[in-house]
């Protein structure tokens, strides 16, 4: 078992099968198949069932993807760390992030670790959920990630560095039933109809908790895809609660944002791995709450 081989069968994990992988890997599928086929006999069984052109992972190819990508990262440390005499003038930085918080605050923090070093990549890898999030970092799919929070994390799993608060907001149309610059007090979403987001996230659960409260009011539309939520409230289906970040993208596009009362906030967090970081990683921490102080 070789580095190569591990690094092919999470490319097909990845990318979804493996004409993709192939074509991601800039290979031949007969030369990624007996790669994967020697692993194979390297670890004692088949890791994917071959069912026409799609590959689907066997309970032993389950097994096999978090140690892959623990031995991966290793060797990603390694070579960053050669990098980093260097002064990181190259590399690569996976950071898994949340919708609203990839809006901001990670646009300022990217800005900033760019400016410093504009060799280094940064892969924004996509996470629907605070818990998506810590997963992504703890396997190694991810080194750092940008999530909100309700509450405090456990500081078992990730290591863990506050970046502020988010407050939550309303977004209406132009004409809607809130005039502009006013703030809307949370009684007065009743009878509204609202576009929310998929459970798991701090928006979802801020509705979820009127509805508790006895406020009623409609779900117009439920959401994975956070981009859609602007263009439907824009369209007249319904209102949307969502966090600050989303202010700015609003306002220009046209909508109005109004702040609710009381004032309701998430804690913004930027996490890390437990384990000895890449000079990246370590450089792009420093960057990014330094960035959010200014």
């Amino acid at each position: 078992m070789d580095i190569r081989q591990l690094e092919y069968f999470l490319a097909i994990v990845d990318h979804g099968g493996f004409n993709r992988a192939a074509a991601a890997l800039y290979l031949s599928q007969p030369a990624l198949s007996q790669a994967v086929q020697a692993l194979e006999r390297d670890v004692g069984g088949s890791l994917f069932h071959r069912i026409g052109r799609r590959a689907v992972l066997t309970e032993a190819g389950t097994a096999l993807i978090e140690p892959a990508r623990v031995a991966v990262r290793s060797l990603e440390l390694a070579r960053a760390s050669v990098l980093a005499v260097h002064e990181l003038r190259d590399g690569r930085l996976d950071i898994a992030a949340m919708p609203s918080q990839a809006i901001e605050p990670l646009t300022t923090m990217i800005r900033a670790f760019s400016h410093r070093y504009p060799g280094v990549s940064a892969n924004i890898r996509a996470a629907f959920t605070s818990r998506d999030v810590i997963d992504m970092v703890r396997t190694g799919a991810a080194e750092l990630g940008l999530l909100a929070t309700e509450g405090p994390l456990s500081d078992k799993e990730v290591v863990s560095h506050d970046v502020g608060e988010q407050r939550f907001v309303l977004v209406t149309p132009p004409g809607g039933p809130f005039r502009e610059g006013t703030s809307v007090r949370c009684e007065e979403l009743a009878g509204q109809r609202l576009i929310v987001g998929q459970r798991g996230t701090g928006m979802r659960a801020y509705v979820d908790g009127l509805r508790e409260r006895g406020i009623g009011f409609a779900i117009a539309a439920e959401t994975e895809h956070r981009v859609a939520i602007l263009p439907l409230v824009l369209a007249g289906v319904g209102l949307a609660v969502v966090t600050e970040s989303w202010r700015t993208a609003a306002e220009q596009a046209g909508a109005l944002v109004l702040d609710i009362e009381p004032r309701t906030t998430l804690r913004i967090v930027l996490v890390g791995r437990r384990a000895e970081q890449s000079p990246a990683a370590r450089a792009f921490v420093s960057c990014a709450l330094d960035a959010v102080k200014h």
